[in-house]
């Protein structure tokens, strides 16, 4: 356990997370303490999960988006070398030599409008491979009036904001731009998990307790969308930013419309049953849950 930078004496935690975009599932997570780096045991965590993956899914083709935290050579390679097709924010504040590209470059490729960007070959010095760099220009309404911390290091330009992506996949830079941005969506994951599966909640002031707390906070979150994707057909393509394949509801919804009513146990005849206050709505998702389950057993029995 580590610093709590909100409440001052307070442990706190940084886990690490994999999730499935598609389902908008965490598929694992790997709990450790509040101080250490966001990469620490990230190379372990990673070959883990595609090995799981690989085990159940060897045909799948794996892609993987991440923020500049995760930069760096090893990560690239592991990536890389598993055949994961993969995009990575690069750092501005770790290499200088990026803004001086930037500033020195006059002719920049329209993607949209409002991306525009360029390719090179640059790679930090110490690498051993190059791989594809995409430099992303945005163009932006307003200023910037608030102070940047590293002004040194990352490009200033009156209506843009910068953006270098390391990757190698190899379509169109617009399709890897989408697919980059499309990580926002985790985010959401994120909110719900600690919004409605309270895992925001330090419970114990032991790791065990801890853990099979968190561990029960994705669980819950998982049952809430595996819920949802049973009872539900596909409602959506695979778009370039991957977004969840089903229009999902978040999990106060389900628990207000379907968990959280009055009602009662009985034994009528000696059979146990529940009763709940007349409410169309509630009665038809509640019998939509139940006879797609119902339908869903039946063909596993068979």
């Amino acid at each position: 356990m580590g610093y709590n930078t909100h409440k001052k004496g307070e442990r706190s935690y940084s886990p690490l997370f994999c999730t499935i975009a598609q389902t908008a599932q965490v598929l694992d997570v790997l709990h450790r303490s509040g101080n250490v780096h966001d990469s620490h045991d990230s190379l372990m965590f990673m070959a883990k999960c595609i090995a799981v993956v690989r085990a159940r899914l060897p045909q799948a083709v794996l892609e993987s988006r991440k923020d500049s935290a995760f930069f760096n050579e090893e990560t690239v390679e592991l990536l890389d070398s598993e055949g994961v097709q993969f995009s990575i924010s690069v750092p501005f504040e770790r290499f200088a030599d990026l803004k001086g590209k930037i500033d020195a470059r006059r002719h920049w490729k329209r993607l949209d409008a409002e991306w525009d960007y360029f390719e090179s070959d640059w790679t930090p010095k110490c690498w051993q491979n190059r791989y594809r760099m995409l430099f992303m220009r945005h163009r932006v309404k307003k200023q910037r009036k608030e102070p940047v911390q590293l002004e040194l290091f990352v490009p200033q330009q009156e209506g843009y904001e910068f953006r270098v992506i390391v990757t190698n996949k190899t379509g169109k830079a617009k399709t890897i731009l989408l697919f980059h941005n499309g990580r926002g969506a985790q985010e959401n994951i994120f909110s719900e998990l600690k919004s409605q599966c309270n895992m925001d909640y330090v419970p114990t002031r032991r790791l065990c307790g801890n853990l099979l707390y968190y561990q029960s906070a994705v669980l819950a979150h998982n049952l809430y969308r595996e819920l949802q994707l049973t009872t539900r057909t596909v409602e959506r393509v695979t778009t370039a930013k991957r977004s969840a394949l089903w229009i999902l509801e978040d999990a106060a919804s389900i628990r207000q419309k379907i968990i959280q009513r009055a009602g009662r146990l009985t034994r009528p005849q000696g059979r146990l049953r529940l009763t709940l206050s007349g409410n169309e709505a509630t009665q038809r998702d509640l019998m939509h849950y139940m006879e797609s389950l119902s339908r869903q057993d039946s063909l596993i029995q068979h």
